[in-house]
């Protein structure tokens, strides 16, 4: 995408806007609640626009996440809410009961999702539902594609484990009789290879 200075200001709002419903999906996992996702992609939204020409050409997807994430860590984080609740009694009064099991599914889903270590959650979220590559979730996070790999890979194993699912095999590291990783060309092979 090109800077933001050789865009209209209509282009701008545009390209903006068309990322909002992927942002409140990853605020929507930091925050908890729908309001306060929706806070948080407002206020995203807002610093993006006001810093627009700080945008140089790139991956205009990536610079909105980073901006997300670094306002939900420098805000939301340190206990800005609007309703402390550490007891949940408020929350317990806003609880409805689901109608259809799938509810209940997404129900755990949502619940061991948020049992996760942030980081697993925020890698996990970032490659699998918003659709970034992983070397844009390192860019996003600030640290290495390989440390993004295991992130994810220790999340889709947790989230397996507690959701009672088997996971699929390309997920897990699998190792050989030694204790060692086999390599990718072997992997699927139906004789192993010789040994010297």
């Amino acid at each position: 995408m090109p800077p933001f200075s050789t865009c209209s200001r209509a282009q701008v709002k545009l390209d903006l806007s068309a990322h909002i419903p992927r942002l409140r999906a990853f605020a929507l996992s930091f925050c908890g609640s729908a309001d306060q996702a929706d806070d948080l992609v407002q206020e995203t939204l807002v610093r993006a626009w006001s810093h627009r020409d700080s945008f140089i050409e790139g991956n205009l997807s990536a610079w909105l996440f980073t901006i997300l994430r670094n306002v939900y860590f420098s805000q939301y984080r340190k206990g800005k809410r609007e309703i402390p609740d550490i007891d949940g009694i408020h929350a317990s009064t806003l609880a409805v009961a689901p109608g259809q099991t799938s509810h209940m599914d997404m129900l755990d889903f949502r619940i061991a999702l948020a049992r996760l270590p942030a980081s697993q959650r925020e890698a996990l979220l970032l490659v699998g539902a918003a659709g970034h590559s992983y070397i844009e979730v390192a860019e996003i996070c600030g640290c290495a594609v390989g440390t993004i790999k295991s992130r994810v890979n220790r999340a889709r194993q947790a989230l397996a484990e507690m959701l009672r699912i088997d996971p699929l095999p390309d997920l897990i590291e699998t190792t050989d009789a030694t204790g060692r990783k086999p390599h990718r060309e072997t992997e699927h092979c139906a004789d192993p290879p010789a040994q010297p």
